[in-house]
């Protein structure tokens, strides 16, 4: 792995051999943490929003779910 920085962006090199799943996970941390950069919000906040997500998700999947 080769890590290059420069005043505008930070380049980083691997191997071809890197998995794509776990690169794909990797980019989308780092796209997250882009896009939350600079927002100060409470973790009570993130909590409530991931509690009603989940519970909006599993309302839509839960005929999927259980058979």
């Amino acid at each position: 792995m080769f890590i290059e920085r420069t005043a505008k962006e930070i380049i980083i090199r691997l191997p071809a051999s890197v998995d794509a799943d776990d690169l794909q996970e990797f980019l989308d941390y780092a796209r997250y943490k882009e896009l939350v950069q600079g927002y100060k919000v409470p973790q009570k906040v993130v909590d409530q929003l991931a509690a009603d997500v989940n519970r909006t998700w599993y309302k839509t999947n839960r005929k999927r779910l259980i058979k």
